[in-house]
């Protein structure tokens, strides 16, 4: 069979015919990759061949260039750089001939494979004049689809290669792709792809954006291309537009006021939608930037410094202008909106909601009209577009503002949750759910919560949109009334408030039939709109914060769920088709959701029901297969269940090891072997020293973990963490690992961010606090043990690596409370003195001055370190 039948074949009806097609087309690439790219690189090129085969040719050569995952990029781009270079140039001049090719969609094809080889081959140093010969292309006069093409391939090229790799070609490569954009341009197609380039090297270009001159050509080009004949590349242009706003806000200020403020309002009433969603989003990230800003300049006030960026205050500027537009586009509204379909009213509510944020207390005189005239309208456009405006302010006005206008419009909120229309409803429980998540001070437990809570439960039997958004406003009301009235009763209250009295809560009276009505909900074969997950959330609320009197609520609940759990294991042979395993899948994770709540809300009550957890647990463990999201669940109930009966956990132990060791393997499962780990630590916490049996399984399987080539560097961070909890759980019996350990962490310790790598400053970053954390955890279990100088020979390292941490200008408050904490650790272990030369260092007494800038936290364990490192002289004379 042909290279082009094979290709055809995996685009067949048949899945059968799909299925055989695709693993001869990988067995080719296994056996013999050069000549596998070959092939695909013929079929593409083939003028004569059918588009679809030469599509499917196009992409099956950029999946062997070009993964998602880090690890498998770089094993792509190994095998294609390890091509004989006569193979390499063969596959590179078919796909730049095709760039060429009569057929645009052919030649589009060709753009991502070109791109995708550029992604592998510049940074390594090759196709050294692969950027001319576009640019030669692009000046081609006499074929269109070559240009268009082109222009399309520098812009996939601009957004997979970090800038620094082209720096030396930007002005060329903006040159031509600006010259493509102007209104001169005669071909609408060759404009399109020529912003759509241009979007994607925005952040190319940065320099050129701090060039006047420069940055004023791009904008009048990318302006002018909002008012071209053609509405693609008017949608196009206000992308751009968004786009710059979010890289350039602070270079903004002469073009909002010449043109940008006139040209986004008069787009957001264009009658394309296209148009107005993209000048919609404009205002979105407008608004998000000087929220963003805000922000900033509060920590900067607060640390007395001057912020980087000043807000321009465009969003409070245009706040007359824009308002009426989003408020009218709030009634536009279509009766069968699908929920995953983006359109104007909605893009008009985010940016509404965006706006409070952004100008806080101005925004609500200037909507408050709008909501009053339309609330009670014929019209049910009208009455949910006023709810949804209400709904959209309440962040962002300081609530004392926000207070009496809720207070007056709850009653009628209520009632509305009865209104004829559906959508009306669901915004209105949306608008309701959201006052209890931001104001549930308003909502008084003598006067609303009655009804309140009668209107919400009524809403259970509805459309199935409303009972998503009925069952997350029970979860806030459940979350909000527990942090509430636990703050108002102080420490020691029960779950859900003290106000009401000792051990009773404002919402008691309801747990019962709100938790019942919630299960009702569960019962539901359908998850539409995601209601049935919404509601086992809010049964989890409920269960968190119950109050004492509402505990047997807590207890009948949890064998209502694991009687469910039973019964859809004993149909585990039942299930059959993917949909059917979803459904088991996301049913199972939900029932782990609500026992882990009531697990941690019982503590050691749970004991008398342990056996029949973990048992369900085991089974559930073995029935998930490499189901990992269901596998994790499940360990977090084991670490929950460990958490919380702690030496009473030792029973379950042997039985559940042999399911440990398989996730903590499952190298290429980064989530489920996170969570893996985290269930080591919480097994070797609950147990104490009685984990000092498994502390060298524990150990060796960590360990091996750090060697993996596979593991995300980000679990690795975790290993390293666990070490502390392992440590801290056997005090002195960890000695026997102390050394490999103590080695491991100062390796890895050792590593320096490369401060122009932002994700590389981030992992650092989290990389020093779990070695910290695995620090101290190993120094608090020896101290105070006969084996404590064990740590002696290693203290320079760790005080070296607090040094650096504090000396960085990345460090996070987190770090830094770390930093300070261990120290504390190191001097509060060696009360003899032993460590006297080094914590005397200038640099630590230096660290250890008040600072004004720091968390209450933060100088709360620094003033411990300071007294425990240089107590009073009666107390320890070395100081």
């Amino acid at each position: 069979m042909s290279a082009a039948d094979l290709l055809a074949n995996t685009l067949s009806p048949d899945a059968a015919t799909r299925r055989d097609a695709t693993a001869s087309l990988e067995n080719a690439a296994s056996e013999n990759y050069p000549q596998y790219m070959l092939m695909l690189s013929a079929v593409l090129a083939g003028d004569d061949g059918p588009l679809h085969v030469r599509n499917a040719a196009g992409l099956a050569l950029k999946n062997a260039l070009s993964a998602r995952d880090a690890a498998r990029q770089q094993e792509y781009a190994s095998r294609w750089l390890a091509l004989p270079a006569d193979t390499r140039a063969t596959i590179k001049q078919d796909a730049l001939r095709t760039l060429a090719a009569p057929a645009q969609k052919a030649a589009n094809f060709a753009s991502t494979v070109v791109a995708a080889i550029a992604a592998v081959e510049l940074p390594n140093g090759h196709w050294p004049d692969l950027i001319e010969l576009l640019l030669g292309f692009v000046n081609s006069q006499n074929n269109t689809n070559l240009k268009i093409s082109t222009l399309q391939t520098i812009g996939f090229i601009c957004e997979s290669i970090k800038p620094e790799i082209l720096s030396l070609r930007s002005n060329e490569i903006l040159t031509a792709v600006i010259h493509g954009a102007r209104k001169e341009e005669q071909s609408p197609d060759v404009q399109l792809a020529a912003i759509h380039a241009l979007y994607n090297s925005l952040e190319f270009v940065r320099e050129n954006f701090e060039r006047e001159g420069e940055r004023n050509y791009i904008m009048q080009v990318v302006c002018e291309a909002t008012q071209n004949v053609s509405v693609n590349v008017q949608v196009a242009a206000f992308e751009c537009l968004v786009r710059i706003m979010g890289l350039y806000y602070d270079k903004m200020a002469l073009y909002m006021e010449q043109a940008l403020f006139g040209l986004t309002v008069v787009g957001m009433k264009h009658a394309d939608e296209r148009v107005a969603l993209q000048a919609v989003e404009f205002w979105s990230t407008v608004c998000e930037e000087e929220v963003d800003l805000a922000l900033e300049a509060q920590e900067a006030q607060d640390y007395g410094e001057t912020p980087e960026t000043e807000s321009k205050h465009f969003a409070k500027i245009a706040l007359p202008e824009i308002i009426p537009v989003l408020l009218h586009l709030l009634t536009k509204q279509e009766e069968d909106a699908e929920d995953d379909e983006w359109n104007v009213s909605m893009a008009a509510g985010t940016c509404l909601a965006l706006l409070a944020g952004a100008v806080q207390d101005a925004v609500v005189p200037a909507v408050i009209p709008f909501i009053e005239a339309h609330i009670k309208a014929d019209d049910w456009h009208h009455r949910e577009a006023a709810v949804m405006t209400f709904g959209s302010i309440l962040e962002g006005p300081d609530p004392v503002v926000l207070t009496p206008l809720v207070d007056q419009a709850l009653p009628l909120l209520i009632d509305m949750m009865a209104d004829p229309n559906a959508h009306v409803k669901d915004t209105t429980a949306w608008t309701l759910g959201r006052i209890c998540d931001l104001l549930i001070a308003c909502i008084k437990p003598d006067v609303h919560l009655h009804a309140l809570v009668s209107a919400l439960v009524a809403g259970l039997g509805d459309a199935p949109r409303v009972v998503a958004n009925c069952c997350w406003a029970l979860m806030n009301l459940a979350d909000q009334y527990g942090l509430y009235y636990d703050e108002d009763a102080g420490p020691g209250a029960g779950a859900a408030g003290g106000a009401g009295g000792a051990g009773t809560g404002p919402l008691s009276p309801y747990y019962e039939g709100v938790v019942q009505a919630l299960l009702r909900v569960t019962e539901s074969a359908s998850n539409e709109s995601n209601f049935r997950t919404a509601a086992y959330e809010a049964i989890t609320a409920y269960l968190s914060h119950a109050a004492p009197d509402t505990i047997v609520v807590v207890q009948n609940t949890l064998l209502a769920i694991l009687d469910r759990m039973e019964r859809l294991l004993a149909m585990q042979n039942q299930v059959v088709g993917v949909d059917d395993r979803n459904n088991w899948n996301e049913l199972q994770s939900n029932f782990c959701s609500v026992v882990i709540a009531v697990i941690r809300k019982l503590e050691k009550g749970i004991q008398p029901l342990s056996d029949r957890v973990m048992t369900l647990v085991l089974q559930l463990i073995q029935a998930a297969g490499k189901t990992s999201t269901v596998l994790e669940d499940a360990f977090l109930v084991v670490g929950s269940l460990a958490s919380a009966l702690e030496g009473g956990f030792a029973p379950y132990i042997q039985a559940f090891l042999p399911f440990l060791h398989p996730a903590l393997k499952a190298h290429e499962d980064t989530q489920l072997c996170t969570v893996a780990v985290g269930t080591i630590g919480d097994i070797s916490r609950a147990l104490g020293e009685a984990s000092a049996p498994y502390a060298e399984p524990f150990m060796t399987v960590l360990l091996e973990n750090l060697q993996s080539e596979v593991l995300n560097r980000n679990v690795k961070i975790c290993v390293l963490s666990c070490f502390g909890d392992i440590a801290l759980a056997v005090g002195a019996m960890f000695a026997p690992f102390l050394e490999t350990a103590m080695v491991v962490l100062k390796q890895a310790g050792a590593v320096e961010p490369n401060p122009l790598d932002y994700d590389i400053v981030d992992y650092v970053g989290q990389l020093r606090e779990g070695i910290l954390e695995a620090y101290t955890g190993i120094v608090t279990g020896f101290k105070k043990t006969q084996k404590v100088d064990m740590l002696l020979p290693y203290a320079p390292d760790v005080l070296g690596l607090i040094q650096r941490c504090l000396a960085d200008d990345e460090r996070t408050d987190a770090l830094v409370r770390l930093c300070y904490g261990l120290l504390g650790d190191l001097a509060d272990s060696f009360p003899g003195g032993q460590l006297k030369q080094l914590l005397l260092q200038p640099w630590i007494a230096a660290e250890l001055r008040a600072k004004s800038r720091m968390p209450p936290e933060t100088r709360k364990t620094m003033r411990w370190a300071r007294e425990v490192r240089c107590p009073p002289v009666d107390v320890m004379w070395w100081c």
